[in-house]
Parts: C-alpha cells; structure tokens; sequence
C-alpha cells in the first residue's frame, strides 16, 4: 500500500527557500558568537585604521635611567666623534686603514647586506599583491563526442583575478614586509657596528702582545747581565752558587713568558686577518713593531668620551631598532590573521577567443569576455582563524618583552664599559707610578750587586717586582683602550660608514646591489627607511 502527497506547485521550492535560510541565518548566528572572542575591531575602529582590520602600531615603551652612574665625572662628557667614527679619536692612521679594509672586504659583512636584498624583494613582493593577484593566460583544446556528436572546444583568453583589499590584508602586509626590510637594514647597521669594535679590539690586542714582549726581552736583557755578573763573582767567591742559580731562575722563567706572548700575538694577527676578509699571514711588517717602551702605548687613548644620555641608545644602537622594527612587524600580521575573519571580495575576469563546434551543422566563434564577481569565507574555519589570531598577538607580546630586555641589555653594557674605562685610567696611573718606583729600585740594587756582595733575594724580588710592573701597566694601558672601543660598540658608534658612501664608490657590493636595484613597484606605496640614509 502506497500513499502520495500532493503538493501545489512552488511549495517545494519555497519551503527549501525557507529552509536554506533559517539554515543561514543559524550559520551566521553561530559564526559571530564564535568569533566574538577575537573580533575586536569594530566599524569606527576600522574606518579610523583606514578600513584595515587589527591594531595600529604603537612604539612599545622601554625603561631608561635618567643619567649613566658617574654622570657627574667630567671624562663622560667629552666632544662626539667627527661623523660617528669614533676610531678617530686614537688618532692611529693604521687602524683607520684597517677599519676601511674591513669595511670594504669582510664576507659576514656581504652577507648580512644580501638579506637586505632578501628583505627588499619580499617588500616588493608584498606590494605586488595589492595589484590582481593571479594573471594567467589560458588554453582550453578539448576534443571528444557527445552522444555520438563531434565536439571540440577551442578556448584561448587571459584570465585575471583581483581580490578587493576591503579587510587591509594586504596593506597590513606591506606594513610587515616595511618593518621587516627597516629590521634587516639596523641587522646589517649591528653587523658593521661589531665588525669596527672587533677589529679595532684585535688591533689593541695585537699592539698589547708587542709591548708585553717587548717589556719581556727588555727585562730578559737586564737579568742576563746579572746573571753573568753573579757567575762572575761565583768564581772569584764573592757570590755563591746558590745565588747564581737563584738569578738563572728568574731569567729562564721571564724567557718562557715569550713564547706564550708572541702565541697571544699571533691569535690577534689570525683573527684580525679573517676580519679583514684576507686568510692568515704576518700582518706586523706591515703594521710595524709597534712604539719604543719609553714612548706612549700605542694606540694613543684619549681620557675622555662622549656617552650622551640612556635615552640615546633607542636611536643609536641598531640591534634595539631592529628589535623595535621586528615589534611592528609582528603587530601588522594581527591584522592579516583578523582579515581572514570576514569574507573576501574578489573580481575576476576573462578575455580571449572561443571556438565552439557541436557536430558538423552547429558551431560558433568570437570574441569571448567574463566578468565574474565573487566572494568567499571560511566560516567555518573560524576556531583555526581565531587560534591564529591569538598566536600572532603572543608572538607580538614575545617580541615586546624581547625588545625591552635588549633595551635594558644596552643599558647594562653601556655602563659596565664605562665603569671600566674610568676604572683603568686610574689603575694605569697607579701602576705607572709603581713602575717608576720599581726601576728606581732594581737599578739601585743592580748597582749595589755589581760593586760588593748585596742581597741576592732582594735583587732577584726587584727584578720579578719590576717585570711584573711593567707587564701589569702595558695591560691596563691596553685595557682603557679596549674599554673605550667597548664603549662606543655598546653606544652603538660605526654604523655611521654606510652612509659615508660616496655615490656607493666605496661601499661593500652587496650594499651597491642594494641602493640599485629598487622595484619599481614599491615607489607607489610609502618606503620605509632605504640605504643610504639618515637616521
């Protein structure tokens, strides 16, 4: 038995009508109250963004003392350096010819200048797609029967589709692409920094090693002398043998020290070599041996530097820019994850030429143009949108505290350096004067011990006194240097010789690759910071 329902006309059509929108209507419902959570841009916010989705950037605060310790001593306050190149101030011509080499030849250097490249096509890339994202030129050639029939289709056109960026999606990216290359450009501002510090570092360290050996041989010279004197007298009985070889041991163990120094020398001349990009070789025939011991240690190092104010450091060091860059970077993806949130706009077009042929009797051919508006949203992919959302906000909140932490780590290594440059100035004077007082001594003794019988154990303390006197102040002669070069890296000092590059005549290649090679396409939306340029 079978039972049938009439129905009238139209009332299956309206009431799946019906159906399909209750059934949206819910969708929608259940759509907005899943995304209620991470929808926060409202309409006024919006239009006030410039009808783009997620949150303006905003430069994340930093804590900053007010003033360095010891603000009040007057060596803190002294004349900037010419033009930023505050290797100037040793007035040392060789070192400035390194620093140039380096400069011109370092191949970390050149790498870290090829990502500037990297950054700069992904920004053009970015702006790219504000323009119609897929452009394609097609071909449709089928041939078969239908029923039977002969048919063939014949279909050449240029297809291009353009998604409307009515959420900012892609503005957003833009917005994170400008960051990211202004990031890339203070790494490669970082890398220049390091790079003038350390060489100028191996280059101290190399004119210490001579002067330490010098000191050595000089010392070695003197207790040879006694030495013979002691065998001398040895033998006439005026000196015992005990004596004599108590000397002896004074003068093989200053001799060993040699050896360890010129390894000392040789480490810097190795490391000073791979800097400048060249291999390993003997760099003092063409640095030369370095000042006499009565002369002033070399380089010459003033007693006064130019530390500004902590606040200096969110513009001068380019590791706290390019941290503070990669900050809005990060902030724009937010907005490029909350634009997936709503529906996407896009117009699509074709234009070309069809032939159509149906069987031998029905055909047609000509000019064949679409225009196809649509739109698409993953609505129900609104828990993974959300999800996203939620990620890149935390990656942001990660890259802030890491900003800030940098920020503090600037601060930190500003002053330990010039703790230790005024530090040393003043350890310099005090053993400066005990060396005085120490070769006063030793000659005294010296004499004493040539003439008559005189103390051998107060002869052989002196001259281990004075040796090590003079050994003690070539380091903390060194070490103001070194602690000034220390302070002018930690003040992020150097990076000032990028943008010296007259017409790119002396820049490295990657950054000639760089200022030449400037899409055409970025020149439509603001450019953020390009090489060279001023800070």
């Amino acid at each position: 038995m079978s039972m049938r329902f009439h129905q009238q006309p139209g009332t299956a059509v309206r009431a799946e009508s019906t159906l399909l929108s209750r059934l949206a209507a819910t969708l929608l419902a259940g759509v907005v109250a899943l995304a209620g959570g991470c929808v926060a841009t409202g309409p006024c916010e919006w239009f006030r963004n410039g009808l783009k989705v997620g949150p303006n950037y905003g430069k994340p605060p930093a804590s900053l003392a007010q003033a360095w310790i010891g603000v009040e001593d007057p060596r803190v306050h002294g004349p900037p350096p010419r033009d930023g190149n505050w290797w100037e101030v040793f007035q040392d011509p060789i070192l400035t010819s390194l620093i140039n080499r380096a400069y011109q030849q370092n191949p970390n250097l050149l790498a870290v200048g090829t990502r500037v490249l990297q950054a700069r096509g992904q920004q053009a890339i970015a702006v790219g797609k504000l323009l119609p994202q897929n452009q394609q030129v097609l071909g449709l050639y089928p041939y078969g029967t239908i029923d039977g029939v002969p048919t063939q289709i014949n279909v050449t056109a240029f297809n291009l589709t353009w998604e409307v960026d009515f959420w900012g999606k892609y503005r957003r990216q833009i917005e994170s692409s400008n960051a990211k290359l202004d990031a890339s450009i203070d790494n490669y501002d970082d890398a220049l920094v390091t790079l003038l510090a350390d060489v100028a570092t191996q280059y101290v360290e190399f004119r210490i090693a001579q002067q330490r050996i010098k000191i050595a041989r000089n010392n070695l010279e003197s207790q040879e002398k006694v030495v013979a004197v002691a065998e001398r007298q040895q033998k006439v009985g005026t000196t015992t043998a005990l004596d004599a070889q108590q000397l002896r041991t004074l003068m093989e163990q200053t001799r060993s020290t040699i050896p360890a120094l010129q390894i000392a020398l040789g480490r810097a001349n190795d490391k000073l070599c791979i800097l400048l990009g060249e291999p390993p070789h003997d760099l003092e025939p063409e640095l030369g041996p370095g000042p006499d011991l009565d002369s002033l240690p070399m380089p010459m190092t003033p007693a006064v530097v130019a530390a500004g104010i902590p606040a200096d450091l969110l513009r001068r060091r380019p590791d706290v820019r390019s941290a503070e860059r990669e900050v809005a970077s990060q902030s724009a993806q937010i907005g490029v994850a909350k634009a997936d949130l709503y529906p996407g706009m896009s117009i699509g077009t074709a234009l070309g030429h069809a032939n159509l042929l149906l069987g031998p009797m029905l055909g047609s051919s000509g000019f064949l143009a679409f225009v196809t508006p649509q739109f698409t949203w993953n609505f129900l992919n609104y828990g993974r949108i959300c999800n996203n959302i939620h990620v890149q906000e935390a990656r942001t909140q990660e890259l802030i505290a890491s900003y800030q932490n940098k920020v503090l780590t600037a601060s930190q290594e500003v002053q330990t350096a010039l703790r230790g440059f005024l530090r040393s100035q003043e350890q310099a004077d005090a053993l400066a004067r005990g060396v005085a007082a120490a070769l006063a001594a030793t000659r005294i003794e010296q004499a004493r011990f040539g003439a008559i019988k005189a103390d051998v154990n107060r002869l052989f303390n002196l001259e281990n006194s004075q040796l090590q006197a003079q050994d003690q102040l070539a380091i903390a002669q060194g070490n103001i240097a070194l602690y000034l070069i220390n302070v002018y890296r930690s003040l992020g000092g150097g990076w000032e010789l990028r943008l010296q590059a007259d017409s790119c005549a002396t820049a490295p290649v990657a950054l000639v690759s760089v200022q030449s090679e400037m899409p055409a396409s970025v020149e439509s939306v603001p450019s953020p910071r390009m090489l060279p340029q001023h800070r």
